[in-house]
């Protein structure tokens, strides 16, 4: 079984305002270093909407597809990979300086075989693998970090 992966990230907003710019999934590329292209299907995004995915490492591009579990207005956005059956989740903590930002890569159920032999042959190894989603996780974090307090707040 995968172990969870989890980057936090402490920013000055409130949960609102990072919300506005988590929630908007179609951003996703400009905050991951590895998914980079996120397309919503249908219409509002909510629980049950779908995405198609465009991820990169280095030379190797692959699509996934990805289903919304949880979509609680400025608290909590999960959604599961269809194809390696990850759970990804931000979770958003008011705190006294902003919001608390927890990022989380979940595989309760493990990770599909296929995933498992790619990451084997072409990603290094699970062990590598895992590491480096970690410094991506950290550096999406960052990114949306960067995103939101340059961002002038609306009222």
């Amino acid at each position: 079984m995968s172990r969870t992966l989890e980057a936090t990230i402490d920013i000055s907003a409130t949960p609102q305002q990072v919300w506005a710019v988590l929630a908007d999934l179609e951003r996703m590329g400009e905050f991951s270093p590895q998914c980079r292209r996120m397309t919503v299907r249908g219409g509002p995004v909510g629980v049950g909407t779908t995405t198609i995915n465009i991820n990169r490492k280095g030379l190797l591009v692959w699509p996934t597809t990805s289903k919304i579990l949880t979509f609680e207005r400025d608290r909590e956005l999960r959604f599961r990979v269809n194809e390696n059956r990850t759970i990804w989740s931000f979770l958003l903590e008011p705190i006294e300086t902003g919001t608390r930002v927890v990022q989380r890569r979940e595989a309760p159920t493990g990770t599909s075989k296929v995933s498992q032999l790619l990451i084997k042959l072409a990603m290094g190894g699970t062990e590598s693998f895992d590491d480096e989603m970690v410094v991506g996780m950290n550096a999406t974090l960052a990114r949306v970090k960067n995103a939101v307090e340059t961002t002038p707040a609306t009222v």
